[in-house]
């Protein structure tokens, strides 16, 4: 018997379950809001863990190809204290494996291969226990009729309500993202600064990250404690005064036309690049001119659900990744969602009734349950120990899990 499945989202873990599940011969339906596969920026690099990840693309037949896409170099990790003095300079072995990066991009497209999705299919609810399977409603008005859809449309799921109540809650930590092109021409100091991989540098509840992607391509994130409003009064935020300085007729450089009656405008790149500059002075110039260079900037607030977040088995519905998860962006998150695509496509596809599919479906829940429960934990203490009071903090927890 062949079930009428449907992956809600085109991320990493609903185009891992749609690729594995298809390796073993069975359709599915992929549904995902965005119009085309190249309607948004994809993001970031990501690294792909053995036992993780490269294990899910394995399931998949995909490993081979990963490998030769991928950047065993992006490893590398550089810390430097705010005064550019480094700290610590990891380089991985030429033969080290354990999580090469790779584009998210390439990522998608490597997934993507025969699948057949359909782009510009927004799902507004899913209702489960129908008659003829879980019904999905869709933002042109259309429905459609499942015997299971697996909500993988991350942290602000449209399937989600049809299982949990719970809803995502801010961490505390936000960050703010810029990039650098073509930085080997354009910027050859700081591409030597951020080396093959990453560039990390620690202060007091604030850090910068900087990670090259391929093609001469360099992220760099500010990340920092703060109010979830923090724009609408940065410089409260940050301790500052200026509208005594522009009282006095100070001359704040770009960004100075920023009204501190009205708040930062984050669609005002140098308003921002002005804030961010005020909340890191005093570090080492060659570390702010990451964000001196940097194009537009975008703000992105960590968001988190419950560490334990579980929910009562519901017939024709599940979750993965951060639908099901949502865990601070520690490089874990994408690795747990392919993995978990992978493992419910290998119980779909052997699953040969509807009540089969069922209690396949509902042991996969309880397994994904305590591994996330467990990576949450980790990943929500490393949130703690990364952006801290202390920035010795962040340096200890890259000794313990990577050891010189």
């Amino acid at each position: 018997m062949r079930h009428r499945i449907a992956v809600v989202g085109g991320g990493p873990a609903g185009l891992t379950f749609a690729r594995v599940l298809h390796r073993h011969g069975h359709p599915v339906t992929v549904l995902e809001r965005d119009p085309a596969p190249d309607a948004r920026p994809p993001g970031g690099t990501l690294d792909l863990h053995e036992g993780l990840g490269q294990r899910a693309l394995d399931k998949a037949g995909l490993l081979a190809e990963y490998h030769a896409l991928s950047r065993p170099e992006g490893q590398a990790m550089r810390i430097l204290d705010t005064d550019g003095t480094v700290l610590r300079d990891w380089r991985p072995r030429p033969d080290e494996r354990a999580h090469p990066e790779i584009d998210r991009g390439q990522l998608r497209d490597l997934l993507l291969g025969p699948l057949d999705v359909q782009w510009g299919r927004g799902v507004t609810e899913v209702v489960p226990g129908t008659r003829d399977g879980a019904l999905v409603h869709f933002a042109d008005g259309r429905q459609e009729t499942f015997d299971l859809v697996i909500g993988a449309d991350g942290a602000w799921s449209r399937v989600r309500p049809a299982l949990s109540s719970a809803t995502p809650h801010y961490t505390g930590v936000t960050s703010v993202e810029t990039s650098l092109d073509d930085v080997d021409t354009r910027h050859p100091d700081l591409a030597r600064l951020v080396g093959d991989g990453s560039t990390a540098v620690y202060g007091v509840n604030r850090s910068l990250v900087a990670q090259r992607n391929s093609g001469g391509h360099v992220k760099v994130y500010a990340k920092f404690r703060a109010p979830l409003d923090w724009y609408t009064d940065p410089d409260r935020f940050m301790g500052l005064d200026r509208r005594a300085d522009l009282d006095a007729g100070a001359d704040l450089g770009p960004g100075a036309g920023l009204d501190p009656d009205q708040g930062l405008d984050l669609a005002d790149v140098e308003a921002v690049r002005s804030s961010l500059l005020a909340l890191f002075d005093g570090w080492a110039a060659p570390v702010l001119d990451l964000l001196r260079h940097g194009a537009a900037f975008v703000h992105r607030p960590f968001y988190v659900l419950p560490v334990s977040h579980t929910w009562a088995h519901v017939p024709g519905v599940t979750l993965l990744g951060d639908a099901a998860h949502l865990m601070p962006p520690l490089g874990v998150g994408a690795n747990l969602a392919m993995l978990e695509g992978a493992e419910l496509a290998e119980s779909v596809a052997a699953a040969p009734g509807p009540g089969d599919l069922d209690e396949a479906v509902r042991a996969f829940e309880e397994q994904m349950w305590a591994r996330a429960g467990e990576w949450a934990k980790i990943t929500a203490a490393g949130l703690e120990r990364l952006v801290s009071p202390d920035p010795a903090q962040a340096l200890a927890l890259f000794a313990e899990v990577q050891p010189s």
